[in-house]
């Protein structure tokens, strides 16, 4: 559980806040089954704490406090009761739809009504040999022990106040051989400062190149797309690491090295920063190839993003057909304060709707990747329609300025973003390139939507439909966007737009 206790505090007053109306110790909806009389923390509670708490309430972990045994547990019993009657312990947004989600942390309504029922009986601890024997995990590390440790070379800086920072860092691998890779764990030292980091490839040099000129840790990363490199996701607050399955990895050369794109929100307190990353290897090639698709894509960037002050329920929308047929076998969603619904659905060629992805209360201190238990298939000529709403009112306890204000996109904390990233597997590999064509198809015709929008450039786009609306109706209809499209490639002006996310 990727908190701070600051972060920890104001969650928890959100949740506390939105879900007034269902407090209380017995609001656990449901058939439960009949309570012990005699609930213990040996034979009820740790099993439930063992599983599902454990890994993220220990020493050296994010979470503000442990809960290893019955007298961390015994000491926290109010709050665990609490927060797992109000569904904001353990943290799990995403709802229940036509997609099984395989790390899903979510309590039974019976294990929460276990809990409650422990702390309003007197939490007594039980006889000592109910006791589960206590989970093993690699000190430091979520997932395992990592086959290769890199760190920064030297700490960064974060100042106490001013603008939010983006700085990239340059981590040499120094491999020996090639490797495959399945997994990277992110482990901040800063919790309080650290906002996400992005992770990228470089195969030529360069970001060494950009971190000899300059002066301080790493090079400034702000206006740098990075998309010279080879993205391989990234972790955000709230996030925790997943092994790609069996079947993929990534390919890191020798001549390789890990940059880390970091988002630093100063937090009043000067701050210093020396990022770990754990790199889990493949044990083989993968099999098969993946990519990712994002609606909208390059995180909301060409979604004309424009909250006005005091809107409740505006909404960001985003639609794109497959051209292929794809496995798709993780969603994540990101946004930041302001976000309170996500939606992702898929409409099959036979009509069939699916719902992939529900958020109902979007916190932005818990942002999951959601990993699919079973491969969901979706065929040739399936729709997938995304929709994320905002709520920019004073009513809303997660807006970060008071009295709210117009937001749009942009890099920092206050500004809003926008996407939801779908990881799919093409059903035939030599079908991938056709799949990464549409992805940039439907990217370009995004920045010609809005570039057709901007009035602030109007001679610009006066000449655009001039030279590209053949038929003279004043719009550049779909016929007429392949020679639009060509243009602009053959420009210059969609770098870091073709293929982004």
């Amino acid at each position: 559980m990727n908190l701070t206790n600051q972060t920890f505090a104001r969650s928890l007053l959100a949740a506390t806040v939105v879900l007034a109306a269902h407090s209380g110790f017995d609001a656990v909806a449901g058939n439960l089954k009949p309570l012990p009389e005699n609930v213990t923390f040996t034979e009820h509670v740790a099993p439930i704490l063992f599983q599902n708490c454990t890994r993220c309430h220990r020493p050296g972990e994010a979470a503000p406090f442990a809960l290893q045994n019955f007298q961390d547990a015994q000491k926290r019993g109010k709050q665990i009761a609490e927060v797992t009657a109000k569904k904001f312990m353990p943290p799990w947004h995403a709802e229940h739809g036509d997609v099984e989600f395989s790390n899903e942390r979510r309590l039974t309504d019976d294990q929460i009504a276990l809990l409650g029922a422990w702390h309003k009986q007197g939490m007594k601890e039980g006889d000592q040999a109910k006791l589960p024997t206590p989970p093993k995990f690699t000190e430091g590390w979520q997932i395992g022990k990592p086959d290769l440790i890199v760190k920064m070379p030297e700490p960064f800086e974060v100042a106490a106040e001013g603008k939010d920072i983006y700085w990239n860092f340059v981590l040499p691998l120094n491999l020996t051989e090639g490797k495959w890779v399945r997994a990277l764990e992110f482990r901040p030292t800063a919790r309080g400062v650290v906002h996400h980091s992005l992770y990228y490839l470089d195969t030529a040099g360069d970001a060494r190149k950009f971190d000899e000129r300059d002066p301080m840790p790493g090079y400034n990363g702000m206006n740098r797309s990075n998309r010279q490199f080879e993205s391989l996701g990234g972790w955000a607050v709230g996030g925790e690491p997943m092994l790609l399955p069996a079947e993929l990895a990534y390919r890191f050369p020798t001549n390789s090295d890990l940059v880390l794109q970091t988002h630093f929100h100063p937090n009043g307190k000067v701050d210093h920063e020396t990022s770990t990353v754990g790199i889990y290897f493949a044990d083989k090639a993968p099999t098969r190839k993946f990519m990712t698709l994002q609606l909208p894509p390059l995180f909301g960037r060409l979604s004309g993003m424009d909250i006005p002050a005091g809107a409740t329920n505006y909404a960001v929308k985003d639609s794109f057909t497959m051209p292929i047929d794809v496995e798709a076998f993780s969603v994540t969603p990101h946004a930041h304060y302001l976000a309170r619904t996500f939606q992702l659905t898929a409409t099959l060629p036979d009509g069939k709707q699916l719902t992939i992805l529900k958020i109902s209360n979007w916190d932005f201190n818990w942002q999951e990747d959601c990993a699919f238990k079973n491969r969901l298939k979706l065929p040739k000529g399936t729709r997938l329609d995304s929709i994320i709403t905002y709520d920019n009112s004073a009513e809303n306890p997660n807006n970060p300025t008071s009295p709210p204000k117009r937001v749009k996109w942009g890099p920092m904390s206050t500004d809003e973003m926008a996407a939801i990233t779908l990881s799919v597997i093409p059903a035939r590999d030599e079908e991938l390139d056709g799949l990464r064509t549409a992805k940039r198809t439907h990217n370009i015709d995004l920045f010609i939507d809005r570039a057709l929008e901007d009035t602030k450039k109007r001679e610009q786009v006066e000449l655009m439909k001039a030279t590209f609306d053949k038929n003279a109706n004043g719009k550049i209809d779909p016929e007429e966007r392949p020679g639009l499209r060509a243009f602009l490639e053959a420009s210059g002006k969609l770098k870091g737009i073709e293929g982004g996310f």
